[in-house]
């Protein structure tokens, strides 16, 4: 009898990743909306929020893949820069460096009342700024491959443990990515 309980819950969480997933898009199609330019001249190039859109939906079907230091494939395990790193890779198309810290000088710094899906945000999980980081997916949640706790989850960043560790955010695109690759080829 005392298994029931525990099987209903379980169904329960399961069944309740696709409505998340569901209502992610659905915030991230209202904010952009909301933060759409109404002048055609402030359009973002190269239809980004359409890529930022793949980036989220890419990234939450990876939730559950187990962690793993140094990870950088749903076969072997994530880490959280792995995980970033290959969730743009498969959705926009950009090779972004490897670590958090690295990942962290790329874009523009973004404050947390203009967090947009797909943003990148990062924490001081090691005593050291910028050693994590995770995808912004609206609504003050991120999804991100935490060291402990099972696989790739979704989180609130107003958690006290997130809270007080938070190091800022950063928005990247192609234009961004392309730029810091020449830069650092020597280009």
């Amino acid at each position: 009898m005392t298994r029931f309980p525990l099987l209903i819950t379980s169904a329960l969480l399961l069944c309740s990743q696709p409505l998340f997933a569901a209502e992610s898009a659905y915030i991230w199609q209202s904010q952009a909306q909301s933060t759409a330019p109404q002048n055609t001249a402030e359009a973002p190039k190269s239809g980004w929020s359409d890529v930022a859109q793949e980036v989220l939906i890419n990234a939450l079907s990876l939730t559950g893949i187990r962690y793993s230091y140094g990870g950088k494939s749903p076969e072997t395990g994530f880490d959280c820069s792995g995980f970033v790193r290959y969730v743009f890779e498969q959705s926009a198309s950009m090779t972004l460096p490897h670590g958090a810290k690295a990942i962290s000088k790329l874009g523009e710094p973004v404050s947390t009342e203009q967090l947009q899906p797909g943003d990148l945000v990062f924490f001081n999980t090691l005593k050291t700024a910028f050693s994590h980081v995770g995808i912004y997916l609206g609504d003050n949640k991120f999804i991100h491959a935490p060291s402990s706790g099972g696989g790739i989850q979704v989180v609130n960043m107003k958690d006290s443990y997130w809270a007080k560790r938070f190091n800022g955010a950063r928005r990247i695109d192609s234009d961004t990515v392309d730029a810091s690759s020449s830069k650092n080829l020597g280009k």
